[in-house]
């Protein structure tokens, strides 16, 4: 799995992409500028792929040896009527619908890169972390089972469970074990300190081998009470502004960690913050040009970084 290391030999190359919903066009954007530095698929000069939320989705997707332009198609085809959806449950089922067309029936045994698609588990209030490789796992490998059996549509589904905008995912695993997920932001909206850990630790590779690129979705203003209507100025007030607010601090925190406790593993972490007021967006963005600035303000924010991101991956 992975062939990031043909390129320098004992290298071991991890790409981390944060949660965040349609402003995932901005991870798009910069991931366009990465694979066309690389000239090549992003799967093949990564060893290790984690993701959480829009990040599970577009890391399915590259472990399955997608181009960044067919993953940035099928969102603007198909993520921004998810996120336009009213009810959660209408949200749900348009997730669920766009989830099966992409994946199909596929299990984690299809992906051609060590992959992580982080969920919580929502009744016993833990990280729920789906992996593709036995060597990830840190105990019970003797019997560990590739995405405990789930497909791959469940899993990002379950990642993708922002609850209470969407409902959450209830799977059932290999051993016919019920786990009831949510959205995989609640423990690590940021997951590079997980990705970190399963190289580290589970993997053992040495810290100084480690190359990480972490990728976010940039950080806007709140949008202004006059650019929604009434009806969706009352969700955003009570359930949307809460929930973004809630993943914005797990972002930092755990990036916040991630210095302290990984200081010595060299990491790129590409992430603008914005404030000018037409970049005013949340996870729940729907309107086409709007996103088509997130996508350039992602191509953009790869310029201050392509030094060091051509010493990591070439």
């Amino acid at each position: 799995m992975g062939n990031g290391d043909q390129q320098k030999p004992g290298i071991f190359r991890v790409l981390s992409l944060d949660g965040g919903g349609a402003k995932g066009f901005y991870t798009l954007g910069a991931l366009k500028e990465i694979e066309g530095m690389i000239g090549g698929p992003l799967c093949g000069r990564f060893d290790l792929v984690f993701g959480t939320s829009t990040g599970a989705i577009i890391a399915a997707l590259i472990c399955l040896e997608k181009s960044v332009d067919e993953i940035e198609e099928l969102y603007r085809n198909h993520v921004i009527k998810v996120m336009a959806a009213w009810l959660p449950m209408s949200k749900s089922a348009a997730l669920k619908a766009l989830a099966e067309k992409v994946f199909e029936d596929l299990d984690f045994s299809a992906f051609k890169t060590r992959i992580g698609i982080v969920a919580t588990d929502w009744k016993f209030e833990r990280p729920y972390i789906f992996k593709s490789d036995p060597k990830q796992a840190y105990k019970r490998q003797a019997t560990f089972i590739p995405g405990f059996g789930v497909r791959i549509a469940d899993a990002v589904q379950a990642s993708c469970s922002a609850y209470p905008l969407f409902c959450r995912k209830l799977v059932e695993t290999r051993d016919h074990t019920s786990v009831l997920l949510a959205d995989g932001g609640y423990c690590a909206n940021n997951p590079t300190l997980y990705a970190i850990a399963d190289a580290t630790v589970a993997l053992n590779i040495p810290h100084d081998k480690v190359r990480v690129v972490s990728i976010g979705v940039g950080e806007y203003p709140a949008p202004k009470r006059s650019m929604l209507s009434v009806m969706r100025w009352l969700q955003y007030l009570f359930t949307v502004r809460l929930l973004q607010k809630t993943m914005e601090i797990n972002t930092q925190s755990m990036e916040q960690l991630r210095e302290v406790l990984f200081s010595g593993v060299p990491t790129i972490r590409i992430n603008e913050r914005y404030t000018e007021p037409e970049m005013a967006a949340d996870m729940l963005e729907h309107d086409m040009s709007k996103l088509r600035l997130l996508w350039s303000r992602g191509r953009q924010s790869f310029e201050r970084h392509e030094q060091q991101l051509k010493e990591f991956l070439l």
